[in-house]
């Protein structure tokens, strides 16, 4: 074994018996509350207690107290009340990791203001979109970030203020650190119901745009207790980190509620550009890091590298998620570690709802049972449960009560909010099977969407993307099986007359979809075909493509493309 326990970690589990916590575990939701004054605050009474271990590019440090983000959060609140923001209105934020994310986020909700966030990722197109959709207000980002916005300012009638986190004079933008110098006024906390509304993320949908998945101030940030307290095994004296871009639900999880929740502090690396193995591993062994988050496709990196050399300074619990993770490298990370990697299952719309918990039995390859607080099933389509063994839809149990956690609403999409419900369950989307000991094990998505190296993404927007092309007549996207990403988008495409298929076309349909769109749901492969298969209606049978593509696959012994 190569890491060693630090004597500072939490020493104690959250969960010693599981069938003991799954029966006595509750939350309690009040009729008003604000996470900043209830949590952030309460940790913030402790002198100097440690929030944030932040690590920047260049390998500067900074150390931030509880008590540092409470009263930034407070002078941010005063920013945007100062603009005249209103309880309610909405705020994009999109940043790095950088520790002015975590200042807006907090100083939103305390302002009773709903916030957004958005990846550094995005294109215009993207941002044009999503501004509009959510009638975003405010927008605070960096000069990259500025430089994007302005392409489509005017085209987003509804945002009034722009802020700027980088130093420098932009025309039409106000300066972040100077606006929170001027900030006046007494600390205050808006007084918001339970059930107002508090943030907004963005999900990718398969036949549309994104859907906005509407979270409130108390259900979400309360309901991450389950996700720290029982998956992460946070307490005060841990220091955790997770590896996740500040544009994904993830960071809200893992960065934020679930170990704030617990008083754990955060190590956060603002590394730039693509993911480092190296670097990560040297992070793991310079610093106190006791538990630890990785998507899979960070874990198929890492266990290439030379981990029978690392020394852990203080690691002793380490976490995935986001889509299936190989037993082959769960057993080579714990070959080398001595740890195992404890998966995790959630959704956008929920907290925790399943994991591989310390308590349990382990069993490699399973997404564990289901969390403390939840009810879950496995259903048909019209919310009918299936006997053990039978591969069904993960349903949540949402009659006669729906959990703590779960999502209020797909904002201004009632069709969707819908269909996303049959009997009395929310189905989730994803097709799994229960084993006889409860443990349940992932089969695949019920629908379309594309989960690539942890991205989830819709094949809507990539195939909107190819057909602006001239050269395009019709597209159809769907995952291709990949040995480290998972899944590959995989696009295959219809030609317009006088058009040849060829590797030059094909890497300029590529190059297109990056331009137009974030370059992450760009196609890694382009297949030209004759047609597509079509359903009798019309729709395009992308279940059909996506068979055809794991068939080849299974076939295929040449080099992973």
């Amino acid at each position: 074994m190569k890491t060693s326990a630090s004597t500072s970690a939490n020493t104690t589990a959250n969960m010693v018996d599981y069938e003991t916590a799954r029966r006595t575990f509750r939350l309690d939701v009040p009729g008003r509350y604000n996470w900043t004054s209830a949590v952030l605050d309460r940790w913030a009474r402790q002198e100097d207690k440690l929030a944030m271990l932040w690590v920047g590019p260049q390998g500067e440090e900074r150390r931030l107290t509880f008590d540092h983000f409470a009263r930034a959060s407070n002078r941010f609140a005063n920013v945007l009340r100062g603009l005249g923001v209103q309880p309610g209105q909405s705020l994009f934020v999109m940043l790095p990791r950088v520790v002015e994310w975590w200042e807006v986020i907090l100083g939103s909700m305390r302002a009773g203001v709903v916030w957004a966030p958005g990846t550094t990722l995005l294109t215009p197109r993207d941002l044009e979109y999503r501004l509009n959709a959510a009638e975003v207000r405010v927008v605070v980002t960096d000069a990259a970030g500025a430089e994007k916005i302005d392409e489509i300012r005017e085209a987003c009638p509804a945002v009034r203020h722009l802020l700027c986190v980088d130093e420098g004079s932009r025309p039409g933008w106000i300066r972040y650190g100077e606006a929170m110098e001027r900030a006046a006024g007494d600390p205050s906390t808006q007084p918001t119901h339970s059930d107002d509304a508090a943030m907004l993320f963005f999900t990718s949908g398969t036949t549309g745009y994104p859907k906005m998945v509407l979270h409130t101030h108390a259900s979400y940030p309360i309901a991450h207790t389950i996700t720290g307290r029982f998956w992460l095994d946070n307490g005060p004296s841990d220091l955790h980190w997770t590896i996740s871009d500040t544009g994904w639900a993830q960071a809200a999880w893992t960065c934020l509620f679930a170990p704030w929740n617990m008083g754990a502090a955060v190590f956060i690396h603002d590394g730039r550009g693509p993911f480092d193995p190296g670097r990560t591993l040297e992070m793991l062994e310079r610093y106190p890091i006791t538990t630890f988050f990785a998507p899979p496709t960070a874990y198929r990196i890492l266990v290439q590298e030379d981990l029978a050399s690392c020394r852990f300074k203080a690691l002793r619990h380490t976490l995935a998620a986001g889509e299936p993770l190989n037993p082959e490298v769960m057993t080579a990370w714990s070959g080398h570690t001595g740890l195992r990697i404890h998966d995790g299952y959630g959704l956008t719309e929920t907290v925790l709802v399943t994991g591989m918990f310390r308590a349990l039995p382990f069993r490699p390859g399973s997404m564990g049972r289901v969390a403390p607080g939840y009810d879950v099933s496995v259903v048909d389509e019209a919310g009918e449960e299936l006997p053990i063994g039978e591969e069904g839809v993960l349903g949540i149990r949402i009659r006669p009560h729906s959990p703590v956690g779960l999502f209020q609403e797909y904002w201004k999409n009632p069709d969707a909010t819908a269909r996303s419900r049959a009997g009395d369950f929310y189905l989730t989307g994803d097709r799994v099977r229960m084993d006889d000991e409860g443990y349940l094990w992932f089969v695949g998505r019920d629908d379309d969407v594309i989960i690539s190296a942890g991205y989830r993404i819709g094949p809507f927007e990539v195939e909107s993307a190819l057909v602006e092309h001239p050269a395009v007549v019709e597209a159809a996207a769907v995952g291709s099986p990949h040995p480290t990403r998972g899944q590959v988008v995989k696009a295959f495409v219809t030609l317009a007359e006088g058009w040849e298929p060829s590797q030059k076309l094909a890497r300029e349909l590529q190059q297109h979809v990056a331009g137009v769109t974030a370059p992450y749901k760009y196609p890694r492969e382009v297949q030209f075909v004759a047609d597509l298969p079509k359903t009798i209606s019309g729709k395009i049978k992308r279940a059909d493509l996506r068979q055809m593509e794991a068939d080849g696959r299974r076939n295929d012994r040449r080099e992973p493309r």
